[in-house]
C-alpha cells in the first residue's frame, strides 16, 4: 500500500510539473513600436468599454448596446464601410458588427479578424476588451492600406456563457450564414484575451504535458489552433516574427485539449473554415479571467501594442 501511495504521489507530482512552463529561463526581449502613441490608444478603448461601460451582456442589455454603438462609432470614423448582422437571443435583438476593407484583384477572397465584444458578468478588460482594442486598431492601420484580399474586421456578440458552444455566438451565427452564401474564405484569425504579460520565473502553465515544450515566463503571445490548421499557425507566426521582435509561441494541437477551441474560432471550425485563435493564454496566466478584477489596470499597453503591430504585419502577407 505504502508503494502504490508513493508511486501515485509522484506520478501526481510530475504531472502536475508538466503544467508549468519548463524553457526560456530569460527576461523579455526588447522590442520596438512604430507607432508611439498606440499603446495609448489601446488603453483608451479597454478604459471605455471596461470601465466606463463595464460589464456588457445580453442581461445588461443597455451595457451591451453602449459597446456595439462605441465599436461601431469607432469603425465608422475611420471611413469603413459597417454591415451589422441582427439576429433575437431571448426576445432581444444582438448583432456582430462587420467593417469591410475591400480588396482589390482578389476581392473575392476573404481575411476575417474577429474578436467578442461581449462578458462574463465581469468588466472584461482583458476577456475582451483587449481584443476589441486590438481590432479596431487593426481596423485603422488597413483604413489607410490597400489589400488584395478583402478583410472583414468583426465584433462579434454572446462568445460568452451561457451561449458558449451554442448556435446563439454571434461567430456561430456569421460562420453558419457564411457556409451557405458559399464565401471564399482563406483565414480567420481570432483575438482572445491578448493584454496581460508577466517576466516573473513560472508565471505560465499550460495544459497536462505540454509545460516541457514551452516558456517559462508568461512574456509571449501564443497562436493556437487545432491539427487541421496547422498550416495557418504556422504562416501567422511566420508573419508575425518576420516583422517583430516581441515573443511569439505557436501550437497545433488535438480539438479536446482544453483551451484549443476556448473562443470564436471554434464555429469557423464547424463550417470548416480555417481559423486560429491568437491569446495571451488567458486562465493560463491570468489570475483575473472571468473575475469582477479583471480591470483596465492589469493589462500591458505596450506590450499590446507590440502584438498589434506585429498582427498588422502578418495580416499585410496574407491579405497579399
Amino acid at each position: 500500500m505504502l508503494r502504490l501511495l508513493f508511486i501515485a504521489l509522484i506520478t501526481f507530482t510530475l504531472v502536475k510539473l508538466t503544467t508549468f512552463g519548463w524553457q526560456g529561463f530569460y527576461r523579455r526581449r526588447e522590442f520596438r513600436l512604430e507607432d508611439k502613441a498606440l499603446p495609448e490608444r489601446l488603453r483608451e478603448h479597454v478604459i471605455k468599454l471596461s470601465d466606463n461601460i463595464g460589464d456588457r451582456t445580453v442581461f445588461r442589455y443597455a451595457k451591451l448596446r453602449e459597446a456595439a454603438d462605441y465599436i461601431s462609432r469607432e469603425f465608422s470614423e475611420m471611413g469603413l464601410k459597417l454591415e451589422f448582422q441582427k439576429y433575437s437571443v431571448d426576445g432581444k435583438e444582438v448583432k456582430n458588427i462587420i467593417a469591410h476593407s475591400p480588396g482589390g484583384e482578389k476581392a473575392a477572397e476573404i481575411i476575417i479578424v474577429g474578436a467578442h465584444y461581449d462578458t462574463c458578468f465581469n468588466p472584461g478588460a482583458n476577456d475582451n476588451a483587449s481584443g476589441i482594442a486590438a481590432l479596431l486598431e487593426l481596423a485603422r492601420f488597413f483604413s489607410a492600406k490597400e489589400s488584395s484580399r478583402t478583410i472583414r474586421f468583426i465584433a462579434f456578440v454572446n462568445e460568452e456563457p451561457p451561449f458558449f458552444r451554442t448556435e446563439a455566438m454571434g461567430s456561430f451565427v456569421y460562420a453558419k450564414r457564411a457556409r451557405e452564401e458559399g464565401e471564399d474564405i482563406k483565414a480567420v484569425i481570432i483575438l482572445e484575451t491578448i493584454g496581460y504579460y508577466s517576466d516573473k520565473p513560472f508565471s505560465q502553465r499550460y495544459p497536462l504535458f505540454l509545460g516541457p515544450f514551452f516558456p517559462n515566463r508568461a512574456d509571449f503571445i501564443a497562436v493556437v489552433g487545432n491539427l487541421t490548421n496547422r498550416k495557418l499557425v504556422r504562416a501567422l507566426r511566420r508573419g508575425f516574427s518576420a516583422h517583430s521582435d516581441f515573443p511569439i509561441a505557436s501550437v497545433a494541437l488535438f480539438d479536446f485539449v482544453p483551451g484549443v477551441d476556448f473562443s470564436d474560432h471554434w464555429s469557423f471550425w464547424q463550417q470548416d473554415f480555417p481559423a486560429v485563435m491568437v491569446t495571451d493564454t488567458a486562465f493560463y496566466r491570468y489570475a483575473h479571467y472571468h473575475a469582477h478584477s479583471d480591470t483596465y489596470e492589469k493589462l500591458d499597453y505596450r506590450s499590446l501594442a507590440a502584438v498589434t503591430q506585429g498582427l498588422s504585419h502578418a495580416l499585410l502577407g496574407l491579405s497579399k
